[in-house]
């Protein structure tokens, strides 16, 4: 299993960006797929974008064009750039992380690592 740590999290005003980061332990064929997911106070958990060690990408349609999702695969480090946050977008946001997949989709059942996540607050 891969250790993830998720750190970026705060508070922010609506429009506003914040930048998310997770720590990856030393790369093994586990992290092929790495995603950001994110759960709200009684909504079920949520894929928000999805990225393969190959660099395709899959965003949530509700963050497309305000979100980007990167990785620095010298690093193990997945990062997740918001902008334009609504209060909509307040959760908490969590890393994740599995094996080979030709396409990095974002069902979180299909995940086997999680981190701990890091909670976003955005105001209105």
């Amino acid at each position: 299993q891969v250790h993830l740590v998720e750190s970026g999290g705060g508070s922010v005003q609506a429009g506003g960006s914040l930048k998310l980061s997770c720590e990856a332990s030393p790369y093994t064929y586990d992290q092929y797929c790495m995603a950001w997911f994110r759960q709200a106070p009684g909504h079920e958990r949520e894929g928000v974008a999805a990225i393969g060690f190959d660099g395709d990408t899959d965003y949530a349609d509700n963050v497309k064009g305000r979100f980007t999702i990167s990785r620095d695969k010298s690093k193990n480090m997945l990062y997740l750039e918001m902008n334009d946050l609504h209060p909509n977008d307040t959760a908490l946001y969590y890393c994740a992380a599995k094996g080979f997949s030709l396409l990095c989709e974002l069902r979180a059942s299909e995940y086997a690592s999680w981190g701990q996540g890091t909670q976003v607050t955005v105001s209105s």
